[in-house]
């Protein structure tokens, strides 16, 4: 008797700390701007290659509250390409059918900024492609600040207060909690992304930066989330091409 196959698994919501901007143009002798556009001009296109996969929420960690102890130049570009993003480039991800939300303490960034964030929100509320959430000036120790904040100013009183109560004055409570965090430059921390939600969530570290970020990695990671490498703590090594060479990619994944 031929068994049938289960459907392959794949998570709903896939959390990136896009790392590595700087290294990688440290490396090639580049200044850090050259780093950070690469990084920018990868983050246009990821999203398309888990949406078509069926993954329906990519939050990605763009800009923390601890980045603003950057040199000013540094935050200066930073802020101009989220601009860019928000209004000279908005129709292409308008166009990809994404939904846009923005996670973090929106009203602080400078300039015109968070009308643009809350527009942009808005004109793409009802697109289904997929929701891209976009955590800008975003920190998760500031998220839970912001929500017991909230809490205390709706007059929820201790009896009131459980998990499924703070989880409604988070951000975005409605996409719900990631499946998998990726980390791409090597470094195996959270660095504050989404503390609250990665509690369960699986994590995985990948060592090469995020500009050189490609669509194989995006199969591994699915690949991975499917359940077919399940112990708690392991090493792998892998050959991926990469401008048509091939290059040792060391992976930690935690299966928790």
């Amino acid at each position: 008797m031929i068994q049938k196959k289960e459907p392959k698994k794949i998570p709903k919501h896939v959390g990136i700390i896009m790392d590595g901007n700087r290294r990688w143009a440290k490396e090639r002798n580049l200044p850090r701007r050259e780093g950070h556009a690469k990084g920018y001009a990868k983050l246009k296109i990821v999203p398309d290659w888990f949406f078509s996969r069926g993954v329906e929420v990519v939050s990605v960690y763009a800009f923390s509250v601890e980045n603003w102890d950057r040199e000013r130049d540094e935050i200066n570009f930073l802020m101009k390409l989220v601009k860019r993003g928000l209004t000279d480039e908005f129709d292409n991800f308008y166009q990809r059918g994404y939904r846009l939300l923005f996670s973090g303490r929106i009203n602080e960034l400078p300039g015109d900024l968070p009308e643009l964030c809350y527009a942009t929100a808005i004109k793409t509320k009802d697109n289904n492609r997929g929701i891209l959430n976009i955590c800008l000036n975003y920190g998760g120790r500031a998220e839970l600040v912001d929500a017991f904040k909230k809490m205390i100013a709706k007059k929820v009183t201790i009896d009131q207060v459980h998990e499924g109560m703070i989880r409604k004055y988070l951000y975005h409570e409605e996409i719900g909690d990631p499946d998998i965090i990726v980390r791409t430059s090597g470094e195996q921390r959270l660095s504050g992304f989404q503390l609250w939600q990665a509690a369960y969530s699986e994590l995985l570290f990948i060592k090469k930066f995020w500009p050189d970020f490609e669509k194989t990695d995006t199969d591994f990671i699915l690949q991975l989330d499917d359940g077919k490498i399940n112990p708690k703590i392991t090493k792998l090594w892998s050959n991926l091409p990469t401008n048509n060479r091939r290059i040792r990619l060391e992976v930690v994944y935690l299966k928790l």
